[in-house]
């Protein structure tokens, strides 16, 4: 892990705007964040169902929501709050043609030990 931090914000969307959710992320959101000072690197994930084995038992588990989750690697909490980061998510398609129709949002920050 490159940052002290990770933020990480997980979310839904509606499922018809899952293919523009992916290329406004991928294309433009990640590319925008990653310039922010003190960003170091984005990770993004899909929940799937998995099993696993605790105590001798094979347990399947589904996913939950939400399904999507980024990881940001940032240097400080601080980041967060810069203005750069404040410019960086209200550019491009995301905050007109995306956030709208994204919900079950969560944020947490880790502080890497």
């Amino acid at each position: 892990m490159s940052g002290g931090y990770v933020f990480q914000v997980s979310m839904d969307v509606a499922p018809e705007k899952e293919d523009l959710f992916n290329e406004v992320y991928d294309t433009e959101h990640v590319p925008l964040l990653l310039k922010v000072p003190g960003v170091r690197k984005v990770t993004r994930m899909k929940a799937q169902d998995f099993k696993v084995s605790i105590g001798g038992e094979l347990k399947d588990v589904a996913v939950e929501a939400p399904t999507w989750t980024a990881m940001y690697e940032i240097d400080s909490p601080d980041v967060l709050a810069s203005d750069a980061w404040g410019e960086a998510v209200e550019q491009g398609r995301w905050p007109g043609e995306v956030r709208p129709h994204t919900f079950e949002r969560h944020h947490k920050l880790f502080r890497k030990l």
